[in-house]
């Protein structure tokens, strides 16, 4: 998934970010209240990990402005301070969770799983699509109860592909959601990623769930998941 990380610690920032690049998340960084508006409001994130104390406006009121505008992705609020008026005072702005410094990166990644899966329909705790079942917060994945062993890469896209299935993505929004906004690799990664995912879990299976949408991108097509 494709995280927005408002930073302006150097060295915190970087943890963040390997961290979460290790989870499988694509993720881009931001330092300061006007760049964290900008990127929350322009581009679409899956969760926002926004520390409260960045350079003006502050993390509150970056929350409430990326409110303002109509994106409601995940927003889990870093803190130094830990007293219960941050937290209302976070919670009030529009934020889902609140975790204080230090922190551990497990208890992190645990809430942003929780966050993600928190509106049933459109984020389940276990994603299926026809047999083919994928489990963000094991990392497992499995076609008709057969386990598929994938890369990094190759879950974040999966994933991408089976919560937004029947609906066709472009190679942009794979690139910004699977890699990050300032990815500089070769062009056709999404294409060579697509027959890597395709060569393990649909083809060793005879189907054909991942269609090629003739110059539009790709989509996972329910109706086309099982054996034919």
């Amino acid at each position: 998934m494709r995280l927005l990380v408002v930073e302006d610690d150097v060295k915190m920032a970087s943890l963040l970010k390997r961290g979460l690049e290790r989870e499988g998340h694509a993720v881009d960084l931001a330092d300061s209240g006007p760049q964290a508006i900008w990127a929350g409001t322009e581009f679409s994130y899956d969760a926002v990990v926004l520390d409260t104390m960045i350079p003006e406006p502050d993390g509150f009121e970056v929350c409430r402005r990326i409110r303002q505008a109509g994106r409601w992705m995940p927003v889990i609020m870093l803190t130094a301070r830990d007293r219960i008026e941050d937290r209302v005072r976070g919670l009030d702005a529009g934020a889902d969770d609140y975790l204080a410094k230090p922190f551990s990166f497990a208890e992190l990644n645990a809430r942003l799983r929780a966050l993600l899966r928190r509106e049933a329909r459109e984020r389940p705790a276990i994603l299926r699509a026809g047999d083919l079942r994928l489990d963000p917060a094991s990392r497992a994945v499995s076609r008709a109860g057969t386990p598929i062993a994938l890369s990094t890469k190759e879950f974040a896209l999966l994933e991408l592909l089976m919560r937004r299935k029947d609906e066709v993505l472009s190679r942009t929004d794979i690139l910004e959601h699977v890699w990050d906004f300032a990815y500089d690799g070769t062009s056709n990664v999404v294409d060579v990623y697509i027959r890597y995912v395709r060569e393990k879990v649909d083809r060793p299976f005879d189907c054909e769930s991942i269609e090629t949408v003739r110059g539009a991108g790709y989509r996972l097509r329910v109706d086309r998941s099982s054996t034919r």
